[in-house]
């Protein structure tokens, strides 16, 4: 076998085209947009390449033939919070042969060593966690959401016959969008709606600026308590809300005010893999037609939730049931989309497993975050539970 640093066209081409050798015979198999995959790693349009690192392997057997693949990557603004420097290794793909699995992740192990990190988180991506983060361990069987991760089952065992443990899972909660909720939220969202100065309402009729600015809002004040966390300014907002806008039914954008400052959130999207699918991965000219004739007819019956949040302050008096009866008032009673997928929690936030629990939602699938620590001999802990006494790690850091 011969591993193959990618720095050149062939490289670069046999690495982006390895997922179709994969997964040529997987019915369930939703690739990932190429273009999605080159922004990761472009300078111009990664702003985390400004300041970190990222290098791309590609593993051949011995006639020529491509069986591998995998990045490393370091986010300098993340690189140092942890107890140890960590980088990542994510966009593995490997054919079940724990040999070639272990030259990829000891090329990606070498490759941030050699640069100062003492651990690797994977399998993640150089940038948010809504987008190519995790492994797949449970439910096989459904389609992957898009910008989610989607594996067979055999690369949970390279991964953790090579070292790897498992930092946290990432669960994922399905409802019905269909189906209404407790008449307990119902009484807490007319007690609620009742009292001077709150309402609720979603984007129709608001502007890019304001559904911007909302999400800022909302987003800094209820994430305040979350592992090194930094505020979210204005102008990425702004530019997140509007690569949304091209898909966005402003119907499915969500917000509960108080005095006019937005204070809870619940944004979702119309589940755009059941329009890439037939894509084949690609959104040149032909893939955007394809995209905007299944879009005008109803291809999409899904929705996915990408972000449910309130602001610390108002937690635990009821907001997000608020949410729910308004979308089930606007969504549900019209039947404009059959089930609805919230966006990962992690298995370290109890809080908002609880409410998921609450909602009626079930735990259709989950991934995981691995970590591998380069010293062996050093003791393993998972990621802090939200909420919990400090203990080991976090109480000195």
């Amino acid at each position: 076998m011969k591993l193959v640093a990618v720095h050149d066209k062939r490289s670069l081409n046999d690495w982006m085209r390895l997922p179709w050798r994969i997964y040529r015979d997987d019915p369930n198999w939703i690739p990932h947009l190429k273009q999605d995959v080159a922004k990761v790693f472009d300078p111009g349009k990664n702003k985390l390449l400004r300041d970190g690192e990222a290098e791309r392997w590609v593993l051949y057997d011995d006639a020529g033939v491509p069986i591998g693949r995998v990045a490393a990557f370091i986010n300098a603004k993340t690189a140092h919070t942890e107890a140890q420097p960590t980088g990542g290794m994510g966009f593995f793909e490997c054919i079940n042969d724990q040999k070639a699995a272990d030259i990829l992740l000891d090329a990606s192990r070498d490759w941030l060593k050699e640069r100062g990190m003492e651990a690797m988180d994977g399998p993640i991506n150089l940038g948010d966690r809504n987008m190519f983060w995790g492994l797949l361990v449970e439910n096989f069987t459904d389609p992957p959401l898009y910008g989610t991760n989607y594996n067979p089952p055999y690369y949970k065992d390279l991964l953790e016959r090579y070292g790897f443990q498992e930092y946290f899972k990432q669960l994922f909660f399905k409802r019905s969008a269909l189906e209404g909720v407790s008449p307990l939220f119902h009484r807490k969202y007319r007690q609620l709606m009742n009292e001077p100065g709150y309402r609720v309402t979603d984007a129709r009729g608001r502007s890019v600026a304001q559904i911007a600015e909302d999400f800022r809002t909302v987003l800094n004040a209820a994430w305040v308590d979350h592992d090194n966390f930094k505020p979210m300014e204005q102008a990425t907002a702004l530019k997140i809300v509007k690569s949304m806008k091209p898909v966005m039914d402003p119907r499915l954008v969500v917000f509960v005010y108080h005095d006019d400052r937005a204070i809870a959130m619940y944004i979702s999207l119309p589940e755009l893999n059941e329009i890439f699918r037939y894509v084949n991965g690609d959104l040149n000219w032909w893939g955007k037609l394809k995209f905007l004739w299944h879009k005008r007819t109803g291809t999409v019956k899904n929705m996915t939730g990408i972000v449910f949040g309130v602001a610390k302050e108002y937690q635990g008096k009821g907001f997000e049931g608020v949410l729910i009866v308004y979308a089930e008032k606007h969504i549900v009673e019209k039947k404009l989309y059959r089930d609805t997928v919230l966006t990962w929690i992690g298995d370290f936030n109890p809080k908002m497993i609880r409410v998921c629990q609450n909602l009626g939602a079930e735990n259709y699938r989950t991934l995981a975050t691995y970590r591998y620590l380069f010293d062996r001999n050093k003791p393993f802990e998972r990621h802090p539970v939200i909420g919990a006494e400090p203990s080991g790690r976090e109480a000195t850091g």
